[in-house]
C-alpha cells in the first residue's frame, strides 16, 4: 500500500513538473499571425518576407530561452528582445517600428516576461 501511495505521488509530481513545462513553453511561444501583423504595420510585401524571417529567429531564441536553465532565461530573453528589435528597425519606417514596439513591449508584459 505505500508502495502503491509512493508511486501515485511521484506520477503527479511528474504530471505537474509536465504541465509547468508546457505552461513555461507556451510564455515564451512569441508566434503571431503574421497577416495580421502585416495589416496592423502597413507592411509591403517585401517588408512581410523580412519581417517574417526576423520574427521567425526571434521566435526560435524565445524558445531556446524557455528551456534553458532558470538563470541564464532572463540574459537569453533581453538578447533576443534586443536582437529583434535591432532587426526591426533595420526593415520598419519609423511609425511602424513605434508600433511594433508597442505591441511586442505589451505582448511581453502581459506574459510577465518583462
Amino acid at each position: 500500500m505505500v508502495v502503491a501511495m509512493f508511486a501515485m505521488t511521484s506520477m503527479s509530481f511528474a504530471e505537474n513538473e509536465n504541465n509547468s513545462a508546457v505552461a513555461q513553453a507556451e510564455t515564451y511561444d512569441m508566434t503571431v499571425n503574421m497577416r495580421k501583423l502585416a495589416v496592423t504595420l502597413g507592411l509591403t510585401n517585401d517588408q512581410m518576407e523580412v519581417v517574417q524571417d526576423i520574427h521567425s529567429a526571434f521566435c526560435d531564441e524565445m524558445m531556446l530561452a524557455a528551456y534553458a536553465k532558470e538563470e541564464d532565461r532572463a540574459d537569453m530573453v533581453d538578447k533576443a528582445v534586443k536582437k529583434d528589435i535591432r532587426y526591426m528597425h533595420y526593415v520598419l519606417d519609423d511609425k511602424q517600428y513605434k508600433k511594433y514596439l508597442l505591441l511586442l513591449n505589451v505582448t511581453l508584459s502581459n506574459r510577465g516576461l518583462k
